[in-house]
Parts: C-alpha cells; structure tokens; sequence
C-alpha cells in the first residue's frame, strides 16, 4: 500500500486519482487529507479538488514526466544508487565556487552532459558547483526562477535521477553541490498551489505574489519551503543551497524563517555527519544573517556581497548607470574590499535612502561573503545579456580575476568566465501560454526601452534562439586570448589554495593602498601584493618583490613595480 497526503485545507472535498483510478480521501482537523491505495512504483497520480474534473499535480510532487501541468509520478529516494558513502562533505567558507545554468553549460544541457565536464573544473580547481534552479518549471527552457513545484526536478534536465548521478559524480571528484533555491515567489505558469491552500500572502516582491510566511495559516507553508530545502540535502545529497532574494521574504514572525531554516539545516547537518551551507543573496547589507543566532543573528553560512562586484566592476570597466552610480572611484574598491560592503548605514543614491548595516570585521570572516566579478544577474539582466569579456581587454579581466580571486572572501565565477567566453548570458523562457508569453517578450522590451534602448535590440526571451546563443562554446576554450584568460585564471585559482597567506581570512589583517590619479591599487595579503594598474598607461607601483603570477610583462627594481596598462602582477616580498 502507499500512503497519500496533501495539506489542502481550502477545496471542501479532495479526491486522489491514481492512474485513472479515483480514490476517496479523508480530511483530518489540520487540513490535511489521506489516502493509502495500491499504486506501482511508478504510478502517474494527482488531485481532484471540489467538483473540478482537471487533475492537478501534487504540491510535494517528486516527478513531473509530463511536465508542471500534468499528473504527478512517484519517485522513491530509497531507491537511487549512491557511491559517495564516504564523501566528508564540504562547507562553502573559503572554497572557489562555479555557477552554471544546466541547459546552457552544454550543447545538450543535461545533467549527464555536465557530468562530462566535471573533470575540467576539477582542472580548474573549483570546491563548488553551485546550480541555478532545477525544480520544475513550466516550459523547456528558462532560468529556473519561476519554478513552480519546487520539490521535483525539471524532467528536461534528467529529472531526479539525473540529478542523483550528477551529484554522486561531482562527489566522486571531490566537488561540493549548492543548489538555488527560490521560496520567495512563484512562476506564473502552473501554480496550482493556491487552490489547495494559502500559499500566497498579501504581500508582493517585483517577481509577483509574495509566499505567505507570515500570516494566517503560514505554519504549514513554513513547513512546505523549510521541508522543501531539506529535501535537497537529505535525498539529492546536496551540500547546501544557494538562497534567492531572501529581501523579498516578508516574515514578521520573532523567528525568522531564515533563521528556522539554519537551525533545521545544522541540525540534519548533525544527522548526515557532514557541513552543510547556506547562502543568501539579499540586497539589505544586513550582516545579522551571516552572524550567529547566539549573538542574535540568523546563522546562515555565507551571503552574496553585490557591493564587492560593484566596486570592482565600476573602477574597471568605468560604467556608472543605474545601482553603478555611487561606485567606479578607487578609493570606493579600497573602502569595500576593506569591509565588505559599501553602503553600511550611508546613502544610496539610487535607492533615495540610507542603506546598509556595519560588517564587525572584527567577529565575522570574510569568508561568509562571496566576492565576484559576474553572476547570472550581473550579465543577464543587462538589455543584451553581454559579459564583461564581450565589453573589456583581456587584461581588464584579468585584474578583476585578481581582485575577487586574490580577495580573503569566499569566490565566486560565473560558467564561462574564467576563459572569457564570447557567448552572451541571455534571459529566455519557454512559456506554454501565448498571453504570457507575449507579456513576458514585451515586458522585457518596456523596461529596456525606459533606459534608451530600442525595441529590435532587446533579445526575445521566447524566441528558441535565445536560448541558443546563450550556450557556451566550448570549443573555443584552447584557443587564443580564451586560452591565455583560462590559465591566468586556473594559476590564480591554485595560487588561492596552495598560498597560506591566501588562506587569512580576516578584513582586519588586509591593507589595501591606491593613487586615484594614476589608477593603480594594491592589496596586501600577508606576504604577497596584488598589484594592478587599472589605466592604459603605464605606471609605478611602489611595491617590489619576486613576481609569482602576472598578466602582462612587470619591471621590478628595488623600490617599486612597473605595470603596463590594464596589468596586473602579484608578487612575494621579504
């Protein structure tokens, strides 16, 4: 027999259907409903609410073959195969973590195809693949953000045991996995959520509805995002997830969900017997999330710093529109490698208010924030989704390499980074609905066209070939400047690991000098300096020693280094 449950506390009558069988079901107090029947393992199954005759798909559902409107299928953890009984786990402090979009990391976009790549990061000397969502989503293709049953695994991908083989084989090589999770909204297409129950709250986030967390009958809905994020660690053995836009979660509650969560996580920790993290991206600079709950924090492991990628950006690259705007200034790079965040209590220009909260670098590591140079935002949330290597030189690149990479915070890259792939990062989505996707096309051309951008110019998220530009080549990876990028960045990745004055991790230890005339900075980390010239001229660094790694061609005497323009040069003194 298999048990059936579903917390539907809204429909007056609920009834299972199990492979065009219709099932009675019985209601408890709490609101939710059950059913034990004979069912094979892999039976195709779903809900009938009320009089409606639709069959709707399970919100715990474990498989969706058919997609996120169809039935639900079982799926029984229990029976994948793993071989990573002895894997110790890996916590994401410290570690050099790789962020890809599965269906655009390979031609084939599948988890099978990736796994044929893991030997290269393993090369490169990444701790961590972090995946951008790969829950169910409605359509083929997209980010993975307007997820909508957020237990299965997008069947486009492999499904869940996709998934399962993908994990196991990054264990087997010594990779950590993050996965992104979103519980801070719902795709518009196939969320059925809402009639079973009171999922969504009164509250909005520029995503759409917000998830109710926080008001009447919020409990249940807790346990369905709290159940959902262990779910991914406990039965796809997941050392952690990345968690998006934590700001838009309105809980109002004396115990924040994020902090329910950590303790939920440390303690499955404590049961499977290795590290498990959580990263937020969160807008707020509020560094209670990364404080610990016994000095009244939240205990969350590490948390996206967009400050420190804004202030690199912006000085190198020189752009200043929109949240750019109070960056690109050198002595504003010094000030945020040296705290973590910029705005910290001070005014944001583009928000209109004061901004921020303080960083104790005293008490807080600067391994519980992630430094970067782009991310799936940073890039395709621009108009053509362009990289910085579509925009700057190769040396420009690589002094942003050296400045996030040789940072003591915990580092990040972006899927084609590190050889400075020529291939843009685009937003595309696949959605079934003609309104919808006629709405999500021009939606994107509208907020485009307020920043001065034509219409013809805008990429069409629902044209196929959107998608398709937006995949990597990796042919071109061995070839030319992409080869020279890609070993400059694999020689800083093993530089970061094997130096122990790469291994500090505390902001109070690091000296960060600059002259904003001549464009230069440096950053001291015990014994070495990273010295970059930002300007395309050339200039003299006042700092010497023996060069361990560069990108152009440094002159050292006695009292000072000479850098070429757009240069950088890491060097060992005393």
């Amino acid at each position: 027999m298999t048990e059936f449950r579903v917390w539907a506390p809204i429909p007056a009558l609920v009834r299972l259907d199990v492979d065009g069988q219709v099932h009675a079901m019985t209601r408890t107090d709490d609101g939710w409903w059950h059913a034990e029947v004979e069912a094979p393992p892999h039976a195709r199954y779903g809900y009938l609410l009320d009089d409606n005759a639709t069959v709707l798909p399970d919100p715990r559902s474990p498989r969706q073959p058919g997609g996120v409107h169809a039935r639900s299928q079982l799926w029984d953890p229990a029976d994948a195969t793993w071989t990573d009984s002895s894997w110790p786990g890996r916590s994401v402090e410290g570690a050099v973590i790789y962020e890809l979009h599965l269906g655009t990391f390979t031609g084939a976009g599948t988890f099978d195809a990736a796994i044929e790549k893991l030997d290269y990061l393993v090369d490169l000397g990444i701790d961590v693949v972090e995946l951008m969502p790969v829950n169910s989503f409605a359509g083929n293709q997209g980010w993975g953000y307007d997820g909508v049953l957020w237990y299965s695994v997008h069947e486009p991908y492999g499904g869940p045991d996709g998934l399962v083989r993908f994990v196991d084989a990054c264990h087997a090589r010594g990779l950590g996995v993050l996965i992104d999770a979103v519980f801070n909204h719902l795709g518009p297409s196939g969320n059925y959520l809402p009639r079973f129950g009171p999922y969504l709250s009164s509250a909005s986030n520029p995503w759409g509805e917000g998830i109710n967390i926080a008001d009447a009958d919020s409990d249940e809905v807790r346990r369905y995002i709290i159940g959902c994020a262990l779910r991914w660690m406990r039965d796809f053995h997941a050392d952690g997830l990345r968690l998006d836009a934590v700001h838009a979660l309105v809980d109002t509650t004396a115990i924040h969900i994020l902090e329910e969560l950590a303790t939920e996580t440390d303690w499955l920790s404590k049961q499977l017997r290795r590290p498990l993290s959580l990263v937020a991206e969160s807008d707020r600079n509020d560094p209670r999330l990364i404080t610990s709950r016994e000095r009244g924090g939240y205990g969350i492991t590490a948390q996206w710093s967009d400050d420190i990628h804004h202030a690199i950006h912006t000085a190198v690259s020189g752009e200043r529109q929109g949240y750019y705007a109070d960056f690109g200034s050198l002595a504003t790079l010094a000030q945020t490698l040296r705290h973590g965040y910029f705005h910290a209590a001070t005014y944001s220009s583009f928000r209109h208010h004061r901004h921020g909260r303080p960083l104790d670098v005293s008490s807080i590591p600067a391994t519980k924030l992630l430094a970067y140079t782009c991310t799936h935002d940073q890039v395709g949330n621009r108009a053509l989704g362009d990289r910085p290597s579509q925009n700057l030189t190769t040396g420009q690149l690589a002094i942003k390499a050296a400045l996030a990479l040789g940072s003591p915070y915990t580092a990040m890259l972006f899927m084609g980074e590190e050889w400075a792939a020529s291939t843009p990062f685009q937003f595309f989505s696949s959605h079934p609905e003609p309104e919808l996707a006629k709405a999500t096309a021009q939606g994107r051309k509208a907020e485009f066209a307020e920043h001065g951008w034509a219409a013809d110019e805008i990429p069409d998220p629902q044209d196929p070939q959107t998608f398709q530009h937006s995949k990597l080549k990796w042919d071109e990876i061995h070839s030319g400047e992409h080869a020279d990028v890609q070993r400059f960045y694999r020689d800083l990745i093993a530089l970061r690991h094997h130096d122990p004055d790469m291994a500090d991790p505390w902001l109070e230890h690091l000296t960060v000098d600059y002259d904003e005339e001549e464009r230069w900075i440096t950053v001291c980390r015990g014994r070495l300096r990273i010295a970059c010239n930002l300007g395309a001229e050339p200039v003299q660094v006042p700092v010497t020693g023996e060069v361990v790694l560069a990108w152009g061609e440094p002159t050292i005497s006695a009292n000072d280094t000479a850098l070429e323009g757009h240069s950088v040069a890491i060097l060992r003194c005393g």
